[in-house]
C-alpha cells in the first residue's frame, strides 16, 4: 500500500507543479507605462527627450518555464518632448511621419532569465514600416499582489539602443546630428482574470 501511496503523493505533486508552471497573460497599463527615448540634438549639442504617452500591449509569461513574449504597440501621434512645435514637427513626414506610420511595435521573446525573473528580450522593432532585430535588456523585475488593482501586477524597466537611420528616421542626420537613440519602457503590466 506504502508504494501506491507514495505514487499518488509524487503524481499529485507533478501536477501542482504542473498547474503553477502555466502561462500567465498581462496586460500592460497604460496609466503606468511610459515609453521614452533620448536622441542628440546637433552633435551633442544637447540631447532631446521625449515619450510616448499612449501604449498598450500584452506580455505572456511562464516563469517556472522560463518562457514567454511580449507586444507593445505604440501610437505615434502621442509624442511628447514637452515642447509644442517639435511635437508637431515629429509627427510630419520627414521625422516619424505618422500618417503613414501610426504606430511602433515590439514583438519578441523572453531570451534570458536569472531564475524565475526575466532579463532580456528578443523580437522585432517596426518603426516607420521598417522591422529591425533588438534586444531589449531587463532592470528591476518585480511582481506584487497590488493592493489598489487587487490582482498580480508585474513592472519593470526596459531599454535598448538602435541607430535611427536604421529606421529611415534621417532627420537632421546631414547637419550633424548623431543617429544613436536610447529607448526606456516603464512598464507595469496586470494580470489578466
Amino acid at each position: 500500500m506504502k508504494p501506491i501511496t507514495s505514487l499518488l503523493g509524487a503524481a499529485a505533486l507533478m501536477l501542482t507543479v504542473a498547474a503553477n508552471a502555466a502561462p500567465v497573460t498581462y496586460d500592460l497599463d497604460p496609466s503606468h507605462t511610459y515609453p521614452s527615448f533620448e536622441a542628440d540634438h546637433f552633435g551633442g549639442l544637447s540631447t532631446w527627450r521625449g515619450k510616448f504617452n499612449q501604449s498598450r500591449g500584452v506580455v505572456v509569461l511562464d516563469r517556472e518555464a522560463r518562457t514567454g513574449t511580449v507586444e507593445v504597440t505604440v501610437d505615434i501621434n502621442s509624442v511628447d518632448f514637452g515642447h509644442d512645435e517639435m511635437n508637431k514637427h515629429a509627427v510630419a513626414p520627414d521625422i516619424f511621419n505618422a500618417a503613414k506610420y501610426p504606430t511602433a511595435t515590439f514583438k519578441g521573446t523572453f531570451t534570458k532569465f536569472d531564475g524565475n525573473r526575466p532579463e532580456e528580450a528578443t523580437g522585432d522593432l517596426t518603426l516607420r514600416g521598417v522591422t529591425r532585430k533588438v534586444k531589449m535588456d531587463i532592470d528591476d523585475f518585480k511582481c506584487i499582489d497590488h493592493p489598489m488593482v487587487k490582482r498580480e501586477v508585474c513592472g519593470a524597466d526596459v531599454s535598448t539602443e538602435f541607430s535611427r537611420k536604421d529606421f529611415g528616421l534621417d532627420f537632421g542626420l546631414d547637419m550633424g546630428f548623431k543617429p544613436e537613440v536610447e529607448l526606456k519602457i516603464q512598464v507595469e503590466a496586470v494580470r489578466r482574470q
